[in-house]
Order: structure tokens, then C-alpha cells, then sequence
């Protein structure tokens, strides 16, 4: 089985080891762009209790930590991880990327490649097993929203769409 183009995908951990994907592969993702002082940081907890209920069919709640957005995420490594764990967040964090225009990193080339630039943080992409996307939801959208637990549970199935 040839490898899926998203898991693919290099990106390092927020600690800095690469195959930040690569390690969950075979398995569903919600991949969030995520920013400790925004508005909807809050949903950090929801996203937790999203990765703890569905962890033992293969979900892998994927946080990936930006500053494009109103210089919401302006901290290293250290800073993010203490914002996730404030709100007892354990799923993994990748490095800080850029998410948009020049330097945009390949695994958001690969998120929006049919459906367009990301909007605001915590943007939600539903990632199937096979690495295809079943879903994306936009940053409003609560990690317990029924839709979002639908297209998690078509990803877990197998479906890519």
C-alpha cells in the first residue's frame, strides 16, 4: 500500500522530532490550526474530550500552532505547550508553521487544496484513514458539533467521502 499524501506530509512534533504525521498513519485525524490567545482557545478542552472519546477506534486530534492569525499564537514551544496543558489538552501539538499565503507549509497546501485558505484559527479538518479529507469546519464550529462527530465516525469507517 503506497503511503496517503497527508501522513506523508513531514512536520515535526512541537518538541522538534519529525514525523509528526508519519506516526499516526493508518489513522482518522481532525487536524486544528490552534493559537493559545484567541478567542475560541477554549475549545482546546473540547478537542481533548473529541480525542479521548474516539482515541481507541483511531482518532488522532492533531493540534498545529500558528501566528498567522491577528499574531495569536506569538510564543515558542514552551508557551504553547503550557497553554495546551492548561486546559488539560494531551493530544499531540506539532512545530509553529505558517498556514497561509508565502511559505505556507505543504500540509496545508494538501487541506486546502479544494476548498481555499483557512479563515481565522481553529479550523477543523477531518482527515480519513486513507489520508484523504472528509470534512472542514470552520473555527465556530464546537469539537462536540454533531456534523463534526459525523464525518469523524466516516473517517474512522474508512470512507474518504
Amino acid at each position: 500500500m503506497a503511503a496517503d499524501p497527508i501522513h506523508s506530509i513531514p512536520i515535526a512534533t512541537l518538541d522538534g522530532q519529525e514525523g509528526a504525521l508519519k506516526a499516526h498513519e493508518g489513522k482518522a485525524l481532525v487536524i486544528v490550526n490552534v493559537a493559545s490567545q484567541c478567542g475560541y482557545t477554549g475549545q482546546y478542552a473540547g478537542l481533548q474530550k473529541l480525542q479521548e472519546a474516539f482515541a481507541g477506534e483511531g482518532l488522532v486530534v492533531l493540534g498545529v500552532p500558528c501566528n498567522d492569525f491577528g499574531g495569536q499564537e506569538p510564543g515558542g514551544a514552551a508557551e504553547i505547550k503550557a497553554c495546551a496543558t492548561g486546559y488539560q489538552a494531551s493530544f499531540p501539538l506539532t512545530e509553529k508553521v505558517v498556514i497561509k499565503g508565502a511559505g505556507k507549509h505543504p500540509l496545508f497546501e494538501a487541506l486546502t487544496a479544494e476548498g481555499g485558505e483557512v479563515g481565522w484559527n481553529f479550523e477543523k479538518f477531518v482527515v480519513g484513514k486513507d489520508g484523504a479529507v472528509v470534512a472542514r469546519f470552520d473555527s465556530g464550529t464546537e469539537p462536540d458539533d454533531a456534523a463534526l462527530i459525523a464525518a469523524v465516525k466516516k473517517a474512522l469507517a474508512g470512507s474518504a467521502k
